[in-house]
């Protein structure tokens, strides 16, 4: 066959995106003129945030595959390309999915080489020397605090504790750009002033202040009453001006905000999974400057490198939680960023006469370099339902010439469809936009698509054994997660080598209220399930407080950490206990947030405490004990120096970390920390979360049918509430490969909100996913229990759970665990 000519493939290839309007046979399209003289905000860049130990797994990382996932996020023309890396100051307790390490835990104390956060901005400067760095801080050390009785940063001490952390950043060669207050903690407008002055005092006048990382612009009172105040702030930044864990839909700002002549920033935005979250996440890049002349966007977090036990599971623009296997998720949210961050600059200006709403569903932005010579128009149009049709012209001193086109399709699963250069088109021409996209037009060059893939994921193996020597004082083992104090590598005590020690001996200053007490964790929730833990412990002083083994640790949310724990106390009491989430207030409360009822509304729903066994033993203070958990099926032992304390059966928790505690705010050592396999008692093994995938007739934003298999009771899928979605809904598991199937749980959200909690079901299996044969039927109590549906050893491949009657008339499912003979 001859080949086409060239430009009739170009034609060809265009004819899915445009189409010149004929007036004759449809209604003129709408105009949108990007005139460059017509003005606009200047524009500050993209961003997003590693606060929160949401960063934590990723330096664990092996190469090539940590690289790969640091190009994806910083690297030009690659990936997310980032404008912005806004990061945590570490205090040394829990700021959502983990504490970070502080620099400065004592006047006299200082390391600056402490924590993974200059790792992480050295990384980002390498890959993009232009990138802009902020910082902020969740929680501080004791003493930078006040006295009152729930301490605040507001002081001078604070103040001298920032500054020590500008110089440190001065000696990794990383110049700050903004540094805020207090996060979500309001505002002192004295101390900011009093900030903004030490600045300069000390070189740093550069530094823009920020004010003040809070909701609901409640900042605006405070600059107007006080003129100092106004005079310190150079950046206006807000929280989740789009709304929270929504669609994000409108983001606006008040007319005050606009009038301050100052930049506005959505300075935290995000909180939604790094495949579901694309959506929202692009409009929310270029709504906040539609509705509220907001010239950035950060969004929380930067990758979602947590334990999957801990809150906000898969929040951010890429997965990477199993550093043991090298797997990452490279998702959607990834390119949805890529579409401004690749095609513009910070110092660019929007361009006002080309930002609005498309009527049938969407939004569109325009930007323009500094010297006109090129500009870039993002549109999205994940709200349409039908084709939009949109012609575009240029003015103002702006290129005439052709510009390029790329696309992502966020309503497809394909990611051949995210980040796709589509050919170019002239201004004057008719675009035709399809739903549930979005497009870049841009007279720029130079972007691409970064194409490593990342290895398949695995369970980390067991048996797992850490004895610290190979770990470097000062830092933290591998794999291993504070949620609150701070556990390091130090001299042992009584022993020769080198132990974890828990280090800080003063109640931080809280951010959240979490916890408030140091608990450490490594593992993998999903694929450990019968074993042994065992840890030598020592606790300091004269025999007051405790340490703690815990196992089969599922999940971690305000002062919970949910699985069976085994304490000692010097005083030789000991108390095996069950913890778990059932009925724990689900939002996200920070106490001095007057819109959140904080604590007294986790108190009113408190977690349960379950105490299984207790006794007394003899134990000698500052000496070494060995602590051990067994698990198998659902008998667990516990053992104190060799001797067996206790055996009970629970059922509450099938998998799941193990970890260590130690009272507030006590020093203790671990040493040999070693967790083995055990094998299973009964005739049923459950398969790990790693072999599933899930499916369902509809999910709303966050509650993704995956979230029904991944090992964490905390997260769920959930039916569609926003258009409600009648029942019967379902969700359909696949697990990779027809097998026996012998066993189907179900384990309903354990929130204490009944919504969705499957009542009446019906279960089928598949060999091929196209036929299925219903296999069991039947009625469940409206409660939190798990539930078991046993089967005649069935051979199948999928297994389709649908809940014909469901609390609220919606449909949930915190997991649902396939099992199998065990052979």
């Amino acid at each position: 066959m001859r080949a086409r000519p060239r430009w009739l493939l170009l034609v060809l290839g265009l004819l899915p995106l445009l189409a010149l309007a004929s007036p004759a046979r449809a209604a003129a399209p709408p105009q949108v003129t990007i005139d460059g003289a017509s003005g606009g905000r200047v524009f500050d860049g993209v961003g997003a945030l590693s606060a929160g130990a949401s960063s934590r797994l990723l330096v664990d990382y092996p190469e090539p595959q940590r690289s790969r996932i640091l190009d994806y996020l910083f690297k030009p023309g690659y990936g997310a390309a980032l404008q912005i890396l806004k990061v945590e100051i570490g205090g040394d307790t829990n700021s959502t999915d983990g504490a970070e390490p502080s620099h400065r835990r004592t006047p006299s104390d200082l390391n600056c080489d402490r924590g993974y956060e200059w790792w992480l901005m050295e990384q980002a400067k390498a890959r993009n020397p232009g990138i802009r760095l902020s910082a902020l801080q969740w929680g501080a050390p004791g003493w930078t605090g006040s006295d009152a009785a729930r301490p605040t940063v507001w002081t001078d001490r604070n103040i001298d504790y920032l500054l020590s952390w500008l110089g440190c950043a001065a000696r990794h060669h990383l110049r700050i750009d903004y540094l805020g207050g207090w996060n979500e903690g309001y505002s002192d407008g004295d101390w900011f002033v009093r900030l903004h002055q030490a600045l300069r005092e000390h070189g740093y006048g550069d530094v823009k202040v920020v004010a003040d990382d809070s909701f609901n612009w409640d900042v605006l009172q405070p600059i107007a009453a006080n003129p100092a105040f106004a005079a310190a702030v150079d950046v206006v930044g807000q929280h989740y001006v789009c709304g929270y864990l929504t669609d994000y839909l409108q983001c606006p700002s008040p007319a005050a905000a606009q009038a301050l002549g100052k930049p506005l920033h959505a300075s935290e935005q995000g909180s939604l999974p790094y495949d579901s979250g694309a959506a929202p996440l692009a409009r929310a890049l270029s709504r906040p400057y539609i509705d509220g002349a907001m010239t950035s966007t950060i969004n929380w977090a930067l990758i979602a490198s947590w334990y999957d036990t801990m809150p906000f599971q898969a929040s951010g623009l890429m997965g990477a939680n199993e550093p043991w296997s090298g797997a990452y998720v490279a998702g959607p949210s990834l390119w949805a960023v890529a579409h401004t961050t690749q095609f513009t600059e910070p110092g660019w200006r929007y361009v006002d006469s080309a930002k609005g709403y498309l009527d049938g569903g969407g939004s569109y932005v325009a930007l323009r370099s500094p010297d006109s010579r090129d500009y870039s128009m993002i549109a999205e149009t994940i709200d349409a339902t039908a084709p939009q049709r949109l012609r575009f012209t240029v003015g103002g001193g702006l290129p005439d010439g052709p510009a390029a086109v790329w696309s992502s399709d966020l309503s497809s699963g394909d990611s051949r469809r995210w980040f796709v250069r589509e050919g170019t088109v002239r201004p004057g021409d008719t675009l035709t936009l399809a739903p549930g996209h979005v497009y870049t037009l841009t007279t720029t060059r130079g972007q691409g698509r970064g194409r490593a893939v990342s290895p398949p994921p695995a369970p980390l193996r067991l048996p797992y054994r850490d004895g610290f020597g190979s770990t470097a004082l000062g830092s933290a083992p591998r794999y291993v997660s504070d949620l609150d104090g701070a556990f390091e590598v130090a001299p042992c005590d009584g022993r020769p080598g080198r132990c974890l020690r828990q280090v800080i001996d003063e109640q931080p200053v809280w951010w959240n209220g979490w916890l408030r007490r140091p608990v450490t964790v490594v593992g993998d929730l999903r694929s450990w399930r019968d074993y042994e833990a065992g840890v030598d412990a020592r606790l300091d002083g004269d025999g007051e407080g405790w340490v703690e083994l815990l196992g089969r640790v599922d999940g971690q949310w305000a002062d919970a950490v949910s699985g069976i724990h085994l304490r000692v106390s010097g005083s030789g009491d000991w108390q095996l206990y069950d913890e778990n989430l059932q009925g724990q207030d689900s939002r996200l409360c920070v106490p001095s947030d007057p819109a959140c009822a904080g604590v007294e509304a986790q108190s009113r729903r408190p977690v349960q405490r379950r105490t299984l066994a207790a006794g007394r033993t003899p134990v000698g203070a500052a000496t070494w004990h060995r602590l051990r958990l067994r698990f198998s099926g659902d008998q667990v032992t516990a053992y104190l120096d060799g001797r067996r304390l206790a055996q009970v059966v629970s059922s509450t928790h099938a998998s799941g970390q193990t970890g260590l505690a130690v009272a507030p705010w006590r020093h203790a050592e671990f040493d040999d920390l070693a967790v083995t396999p055990v094998a299973p008692t009964g005739d049923v093994r459950y398969l790990p979360g790693q072999w599933l995938s899930a499916t369902g007739t509809g999910f709303h934003h966050g509650y993704e049918p995956r979230k029904a298999v991944d090992g964490s009771v905390e997260s769920m899928w959930h039916s569609e509430w926003s258009p409600r979605a009648a029942l019967p809904q379902a969700v359909t598991v696949d697990t990779g490969r027809t097998r026996r199937i012998s066993q189907v749980t179900y384990q309903p959200r354990e929130d204490g909100n009944h919504n969705g909690v499957i009542t009446r079901y019906e279960l089928a299996t598949s060999v091929d996913g196209v036929t299925y044969t219903r296999v069991a039927t039947g009625t469940w109590p409206l409660d939190a229990t798990r539930k078991s549906i046993t089967l005649p050893d069935v051979e199948a491949r999928y297994v389709r759970l649908t809940a014909v009657e469901a609390g609220g008339g919606y449909a949930s499912a915190a997991e649902i665990q396939i099992g199998v003979p065990a052979m």
